[in-house]
């Protein structure tokens, strides 16, 4: 073998293989250029609440700082952290809900990735807002009646995320009833101003008070300025027991509603547990923070490329019964020792 020939050639083809290793090496590098540009991105989050960034009367409503803190944590759990590769633009409506729409068309100006909508109303008002940037709706309680998504299993539009929909009167007024054993006829508060999701409660109350031989008596209240009249006007009409249903009003104001029904003595069946903490008798509710939660799996799952519509909408599966003995006591009420052993948490 002659090494002059092998060295002749070495060097004939040094500059071919030397452009090969370069191409070799580009095509490489070209993915991991891209992944190392994406991981340094830094999304941008909307975050629209009609509620604010610290509750009213120091409470911690689960459409507030609670609900806010399990939707952080969700993020964190998935590897999100504000800051560092995700950036949140929070809008609180600070229980004012006409600011809803305007808020929503600023995070729409801001070019968000992602706009996370707290309940029915600001996520109506983020969905008018914009058709192309997605949504996560959180505890909506009808997003079907209220044409936030035209299929819970496949949603088609930019629309998506964790539901508060669940049949809950008829379990509701079958504790309160077991509860106050000698109860005929039970109020309702509801909101009129949240039509679609009270509408499919008021329905199911009806059919289960019927079952349950109770006659119901409907009052209404849009804000907090309206609870003492409608607590007056049960008191007039001698309900001895009360339904609140679930509202993100209510919420807000959940020491204001434990203070009135303890005012006139009647027993409360709430639709979360803060109001049990706040002083009211008992609650049978989805666990709303778990919904937060879930929906910080939406986000994660939009920003690695999945479609707001191909994502079907969730409803609750933790529910939980919890009771006020304090409160109780107050009332003069003994709780079956049955119901406690069911209940979730009992409050001394």
């Amino acid at each position: 073998m002659n090494p002059f020939r092998n060295a002749e050639c070495g060097m004939r083809n040094g500059p071919t293989l030397t452009l090969v290793l370069a191409l070799a090496l580009s095509v490489v590098a070209a993915p991991l250029a891209a992944d190392a540009q994406q991981a340094g991105k830094v999304h941008r989050i909307g975050f629209l609440s009609p509620s604010s960034p610290s509750d009213p009367e120091r409470l911690a409503s689960p459409f507030g700082e609670r609900g806010l803190a399990a939707f952080r944590q969700g993020l964190r759990d998935l590897g999100y952290v504000e800051g560092q590769n995700i950036a949140v633009e929070y809008r609180f409506a600070e229980g004012r809900f006409e600011r809803l729409p305007d808020l929503a068309a600023e995070l729409v100006r801001l070019k968000v990735d992602v706009i996370v909508s707290v309940v029915t109303q600001a996520s109506l008002a983020a969905k008018n807002a914009t058709r192309t940037i997605p949504i996560v709706m959180v505890a909506p309680g009808d997003p079907l009646g209220s044409g936030l998504v035209a299929n819970l299993a496949r949603p088609g539009g930019n629309v998506t995320g964790p539901s508060s929909m669940f049949e809950l009167a008829g379990k509701q007024l079958e504790l309160l009833k077991e509860t106050v054993p000698k109860v005929s006829r039970v109020a309702v508060l509801w909101n009129p101003a949240n039509a679609a999701w009270h509408a499919l409660m008021l329905r199911q109350t009806e059919i289960a008070a019927r079952a349950l031989g109770l006659q119901v008596q409907l009052l209404e209240a849009r804000g907090p300025d309206e609870l003492e009249g409608a607590f007056a006007a049960m008191t007039r009409e001698r309900a001895s027991a009360l339904l609140v249903q679930v509202d993100v009003i209510f919420a807000l104001h959940a020491r204001r509603l434990a203070d009135l029904a303890a005012k006139r003595r009647v027993p409360a069946m709430y639709g979360s547990r803060e109001h049990v903490e706040a002083g009211g008798l008992m609650s049978y509710a989805p666990n709303i923070p778990d919904l937060f939660r879930r929906a910080a799996t939406y986000v994660d799952k939009i920003l690695k490329g999945a479609k707001p519509g191909d994502l079907p909408v969730e409803q609750p599966t933790k529910f939980e019964l919890v009771i006020s003995l304090k409160t109780a006591k107050a009332l003069g009420l003994t709780i079956p020792q049955s119901l406690l052993q069911r209940a979730d948490e009992v409050i001394q």
